[in-house]
């Protein structure tokens, strides 16, 4: 689901065969641990501006929810400038298969320059905030 202010409406994140029907893009991002360490992969999927200009959210931060029930990173926040960027996505397919359980399945949130930790997997809601 996706809720803006000027037009809350539901969006398929959860059924990613429906979410599939929109416009998709494919980025080349790594995800880079604060641990050190970083992975290139190859996403495919809806850009989160996409999304926010259908609800009315263009230059908002976004709140992530994802379906993870606990946990510090069940919910984050994605400020405008990474939701605004072209190469963020709501991400449903890596290296060209859909997403497995292990990457985020339905959908994972994936924006270029932002922490792996803050890339929010099993995405349930995305919310515009402010």
């Amino acid at each position: 689901m996706a809720r803006g202010p000027e037009r809350p409406r539901r969006q398929p994140v959860a059924r990613p065969r429906r979410a599939a029907r929109r416009p998709q893009v494919t980025a080349d991002l790594p995800i880079s641990c604060v641990e050190g360490w970083s992975a290139g992969a190859t996403w495919s999927g809806v850009r989160v501006r996409d999304l926010l200009a259908l609800v009315g959210g263009s230059g908002s931060d976004l709140r992530v929810d994802s379906a993870e029930r606990s946990g510090g990173y069940r919910q984050t926040v994605l400020p405008a400038a990474y939701a605004a960027h072209p190469g963020t996505l709501l991400a449903l397919a890596l290296n060209g298969a859909l997403l497995s359980l292990d990457h985020g399945f339905p959908a994972r949130l994936i924006a270029p320059n932002r922490a792996g930790v803050l890339q929010t997997t099993w995405v349930e809601r995305l919310e515009v905030i402010a």
